[in-house]
């Protein structure tokens, strides 16, 4: 099997550096990003010949382009791994317009400009693999956790379209949807809404400490999800949503049943809104 090149944003922990060691183990390349160049010194000295890094925030927009022009000057990239996205837990009420900025920023617009800034390559080459890191919240929402279940929503959106534009093309596109994994996603990192309202203790608050309470006790083991991933990327038929977990496929199968159960019961309604021609 040919040596693949992967790109993968945000691989200082969690499922990216498990990933990046995987692909490294494998035998392929990774050029990988990190916020801090102390980070991305330890990394090329420690990987030189299995891999790279470079220094992007994918919150930085304008700094995209720049550093991936230079990236892509210098290797063939195979596989895109939009990995890097934070947490946030709050009420949609609670949140403030500037924390909605702050989850959107790294979780939606940089992984749709690190998108656009690699497809020209991809096109030119008339190949290449996106592989999205979303989440079973990009498919269903919880209580407390509406924002960033927007941020995943809005990526799976343009994500799910993206894949029809890009197939005659020789792209291919794939979400990739894990439940709760043993990362530090749940940890000091996780945004909250600094506003805090005791109406939503019962709804929002009580998803807030639950989240927080299973830091280190989460059922998805990363080592794991990195070779279903890299299964995935060699796979000669790749399908459009990988769902990681016995959480993730619960609930998405929950929502499944919600989906249909409402299309059901309004189904003679939708029928009848339309215009009865010739009538």
């Amino acid at each position: 099997m040919k040596k693949k090149n992967w790109l993968i944003t945000g691989i200082s922990s969690g499922l990216g550096k498990a990933l990046a060691e995987a692909v490294m183990e494998s035998g392929d390349f990774v050029i990988g990003t990190f916020r801090k160049q102390e980070q991305v010194d330890a990394f090329n000295k420690a990987n030189e010949g299995k891999g790279t890094s470079v220094l992007l925030d994918t919150a930085d927009i304008d700094g995209i382009q720049k550093t991936l022009t230079e990236v892509l000057a210098k290797h063939t990239i195979d596989v895109l791994v939009n990995n890097a996205g934070v947490g946030f837990v709050g009420a949609v009420e609670e949140t403030s317009i500037e924390e909605v900025r702050l989850v959107f920023e790294p979780n939606f617009f940089g992984a749709l400009k690190v998108t656009q800034a690699v497809l020209p390559h991809f096109r030119a080459q008339k190949s290449g693999h996106i592989i999205q890191i979303s989440s079973h919240g990009g498919i269903k929402a919880f209580g407390g956790f509406g924002i960033y279940n927007a941020s995943k929503f809005a990526l799976e959106g343009f994500s799910e379209a993206l894949a029809q534009e890009v197939a005659p093309l020789g792209i291919k596109v794939s979400i990739v949807e894990p439940g709760p994994f043993r990362t530090k996603f749940a940890a000091a990192g996780l945004g909250e809404a600094k506003n805090v309202i005791d109406d939503y203790s019962e709804t929002a608050g009580a998803f807030r400490a639950k989240l927080k309470g299973v830091d280190g006790k989460q059922e998805g083991d990363p080592v794991k999800a990195a070779k279903a991933i890299i299964d995935l990327a060699n796979a000669e038929k790749p399908s459009l949503r990988l769902p990681l977990g016995k959480t993730a496929l619960m609930t998405i199968g929950m929502k499944l049943d919600s989906v249909k159960a409402d299309l059901e019961q309004h189904k003679k309604t939708a029928e009848n809104a339309i215009f009865l021609e010739n009538v």
